[in-house]
């Protein structure tokens, strides 16, 4: 039976706006591939993101081009050698650990490697905005035990204040994207030390980072838009303390493993994140999840729904995905 390629682009409606330093938006836009091999079908869903000169259109497109490679029964250890690592990859990626876990009746997991999944607990986020309206939105958060607040630059002090005096008991991380300068650095880092933050994403541009080489770093600090995959690790010793490794950055689930595995080797601590998607994006991550120090797998609770079936969340401890849905 010839393998058939199938690719779609969907959106899904945010409760709200989701806000960080770059801009903010009310949708996600995500890709999603499939492959059908007779009567089974394997998915894989990625996020374009402008910031890596992602859009929707030159995602799909790049998915397409894989037809004839998929029809012939590439797997994924080929797949890396005809794709870069990114979205498009990552979405294909997944849809052949997904096929090839129904067809040959194993888990994802054990097709890994790894132990079977258990549940964990997820970061919640709280969208950057005045620091009145993210206070106000702790609070509503109040339940969730680990929040992750999106900062700007100017102005963090008064929001890292206000939302510790809103949710005292909360841990908290924060993720800067790339906005903090050297002149604002000292001043943010100081905010946070003063609202018992327990890591900080990227405060710095990825291209202009020497700071934390030599800067005291009270808080460990966590490269996002700094490392992709394995190659970009060794640029981050001395400056940085953990990676933040999402699927949609080292073009799936397979190298995503690979990357940890290199990243503990040389002290890096881990967090799982990913951009905002449904449950099937989310799915394969909680396996990646499972080694991880820092867990931020929130992005079918930013939307105002979700696909069916999805993950199930209780509060914020989220669940390994149903056969039905991944893996």
């Amino acid at each position: 039976m010839t393998r058939v390629l199938e690719v779609v682009t969907e959106r899904w409606p945010i409760a709200g706006v989701f806000a960080i330093a770059r801009g903010a938006k009310t949708e996600a836009t995500v890709v999603v591939a499939t492959i059908r091999d007779g009567s089974i079908a394997g998915r894989g869903e990625c996020v374009p993101y402008a910031r890596y000169g992602e859009s929707p259109e030159r995602v799909a497109a790049a998915i397409r081009s894989l037809a004839p490679g998929i029809s012939a029964g590439i797997d994924r250890s080929a797949l890396r050698e005809l794709m870069p690592a990114g979205a498009a990859r990552n979405a294909v990626d997944c849809a052949l650990f997904d096929l090839e876990a129904k067809r040959d009746g194993r888990s994802a997991a054990e097709i890994a490697g790894l132990s079977r999944p258990a549940p964990l607990e997820t970061a919640y986020t709280i969208s950057l905005g005045h620091p009145t309206a993210m206070a106000a939105a702790a609070r509503l958060a109040g339940n969730r035990p680990i929040l992750e607040l999106k900062l700007g630059g100017a102005g963090d002090p008064e929001r890292l204040a206000a939302v510790r005096q809103a949710a005292p008991a909360a841990r908290l991380i924060v993720d800067a994207n790339e906005s903090w300068s050297p002149e604002t650095f000292a001043a943010n880092m100081a905010a946070a030390v003063e609202a018992r933050v327990e890591v900080i994403e990227q405060p710095l541009p990825a291209d202009a980072d020497d700071l934390l080489f030599g800067a005291p770093r009270p808080i460990p600090v966590c490269a996002d838009e700094s490392v992709h995959v394995g190659d970009d690790l060794a640029r981050l010793i001395g400056g940085y303390d953990a990676v933040n490794v999402k699927l949609d950055k080292t073009g799936g689930l397979t190298t995503a493993l690979e990357l940890v595995r290199h990243a503990r080797l040389l002290g890096l601590k881990i967090m799982a994140g990913c951009m905002v998607g449904t449950s099937l994006g989310m799915a394969p991550a909680m396996l990646l999840a499972q080694q991880a120090d820092f867990v931020d797998l929130d992005g079918p609770l930013l939307l105002a729904r979700d696909r069916v079936p999805g993950l199930r969340y209780e509060g914020s401890r989220v669940f390994p995905p149903a056969r039905e849905l991944w893996g």
